[in-house]
């Protein structure tokens, strides 16, 4: 039964589990101001947009979700996306919105079937491949203002590959091509920033790790670039020379459901429920073992989807579970979720009274930000380690990567399924055999550590099946089969280490029913685990082999061969 985490912590709430929320909640509010605008920028739309987000969202994945501690809003998992599809002339901000529209009830259904530990499948080596190519595009998509390059305009376009651009295009290639292109306009006063920034941010963790870095660059870039700008006449981009804050969230409006639209932007918001169910889940765990917690899965689904439903009416981004901030909540002294409906309500008041000031940020240093996000997300030590470890995880992990770099996000979590898939059932083909005993069988090593032999009756074969008889072992199982020789009266299959059964292992056993009938063979097996006798039971194996045929163990099967030569 659905049940928003709030409502569980507000019995017996006190005064000074208040006081513990409400600070965290400013702090957290105020650290997510910069985040959520550089991440706005980052994806190609305007600031106020990863404003709305933060706010709308934060405050729905508070309220309705399943985590103690989780604080939502927009992250960089979602800046590919959110950049392709709005800079597609035929979907834009609209298109966006009906994708996150029905992403958000693609996770509500997830978490309303009780599908949220499915997310869990996707294979370790995926996740780390699609978020290190996420750094590196959000990394790439900084580099113009981080060295303070002109912009590609229609005055100042680029030719990529004997295309004309006006804009800085959207592909990886593309965009390194036009950088190089515009790199001899590089403003030495906008680079210094930015680089003094960005070794700010990887240096202020020594000094406290409570605030982010993040927050202090900000303000100190913008009141030292106000300071220089009026004594010296230094001059850099600044947000307000390229958007306007507004001072209050504008009215809600319905995105655009018609079939086109809807069947156009459906795969991508296929990505951005799995992305927003990913690191919800991955930052919902993360506070767990902060706070010893435990949170629901599927409860915190619903809250996702019941955000980004809201986000986009509201003219906002997809929303997830930010770990960085919801990691700053919690070392804070948050510890329900009304620190994370004040931290919306604190964006709410700064968007409203201080949103003008945000105007005087510089550029560089949002892209310094940004950097440091990049360098975080793309999980160097887990790199490593893989790249240690064996080659199928390497060639998923790489396919992952270049894919989400070169081509999309969506494909490369669908081919980085099919790779991980594939090495998979090779695994378990290599792992499962099919293997005969002679005159003697061994059983088994005794307690004392001797080993215990059975012999065999004349005319009695036995074939240890091994791991699994699915479609991808079948033909290991065929060719043991036809090596029975016709002196065979009795074929014994030993089930005892068989895990898995499927369809056509069963269709297997059938043909090998059909050719041991023809050559006089009775089939006995021995052993057989829960999961493949229940299949056996529902297909009519059980019946078509004979029921004084199955035996619990390989004595029994003895037994039964002696009876069936002996006739």
């Amino acid at each position: 039964m659905y049940k928003p985490e709030l409502l569980n912590t507000l019995k017996g709430y006190s005064g000074a589990a208040f006081a513990k929320d409400a600070i965290a909640g400013i702090i957290v509010g105020i650290v997510a101001l910069p985040l959520s605008i550089a991440f706005a920028i980052a994806s190609g739309c305007s600031p106020e947009t990863g404003l709305y987000t933060a706010i709308i969202a934060g405050f729905c994945i508070a309220a309705f979700g399943g985590t103690r501690c989780q604080i939502g809003g927009p992250t960089g998992a979602f800046t590919v996306i959110i950049y392709a599809i709005v800079n597609n002339p035929q979907l834009g901000i609209g298109g966006l919105a009906t994708a996150t529209v029905i992403a958000g009830i693609l996770l509500i259904l997830l978490g309303a079937f009780k599908l949220g530990g499915l997310v869990k499948f996707i294979p370790y080596t995926i996740v780390v491949g699609f978020t290190a190519g996420i750094a590196v595009t959000i990394a790439s998509g900084q580099i113009g203002d981080f060295f303070g390059l002109a912009p590609i305009t229609a005055a100042n376009p680029v030719m990529i590959l004997g295309e004309k651009f006006e804009k800085m295009p959207g592909e990886f290639h593309q965009k390194m091509i036009a950088y190089s292109q515009i790199f001899n306009t590089i403003d030495a006063y906008t680079t210094i920033m930015a680089i003094l920034s960005l070794a700010a941010l990887f240096m202020w963790p020594k000094v406290t790790k409570k605030i982010p870095g993040s927050l202090i660059v900000i303000i100190l870039a913008t009141v030292i670039h106000i300071i220089l700008n009026r004594t010296c006449g230094l001059e850099t981009t600044l947000i307000g020379d390229r958007y306007k804050i507004p001072s209050s969230l504008p009215s809600p409006k319905a995105p655009d459901f018609s079939f086109m639209t809807i069947k156009t932007v459906f795969p991508t918001a296929i990505s951005i429920a799995v992305l927003a169910a990913i690191e919800s889940l991955l930052s919902a765990v993360v506070a767990d073992g902060m706070i010893g917690a435990k949170h629901d899965s599927n409860n915190e689904l619903i809250g996702q989807g019941i955000a980004n439903i809201f986000s986009p009416l509201f003219g906002g981004l997809p929303a997830t579970g930010a770990i960085a901030r919801t990691a700053t909540n919690i070392n804070n002294g948050g510890r329900t979720p009304v620190a994370g409906i004040i931290h919306a309500i604190v964006l709410l008041l700064i968007m409203i009274f201080f949103g003008k000031y945000v105007e005087y940020i510089p550029m560089a240093a949002l892209a310094a930000v940004l950097i440091q996000v990049a360098w975080n997300m793309a999980g160097i030590p887990s790199i490593r380690k893989l790249l240690k470890g064996q080659k199928s995880d390497i060639a998923v992990l790489t396919a992952t990567f270049l894919i989400t770099v070169f081509v999309d996000l969506t494909y490369a979590i669908g081919v980085g399924l099919v790779i991980a898939a594939f090495f998979f059932i090779k695994k378990i083909i290599d792992l499962s055999e099919v293997e005969t005993g002679n005159t003697t069988i061994v059983t088994g090593i005794k307690g004392d550590g001797s080993t215990e032999t059975i012999d065999l009756p004349k005319g009695v074969l036995v074939y240890e099946i091994e791991g699994s008889l699915f479609f991808g072992t079948v033909r290991k199982f065929e060719y043991a089969i036809e090596r029975a020789g016709s002196d065979c009266k009795a074929l014994i299959f030993r089930m005892r280490n068989l895990i898995y059964l499927d369809a056509g292992g069963i269709q297997a056993l059938e043909q090998a029913k059909a050719a041991c009938d023809r050559k006089g063979i009775i089939i006995i097996l021995s052993g057989i685990h829960t999961q493949p006798f229940m299949l056996c039971e529902k297909s009519g194996m059980s019946d078509k082999l004979g029921r004084e045929n199955i035996c619990a163990n390989i004595n029994a099967a003895l037994a039964r061969a002696k009876e069936v030569i002996e006739k």
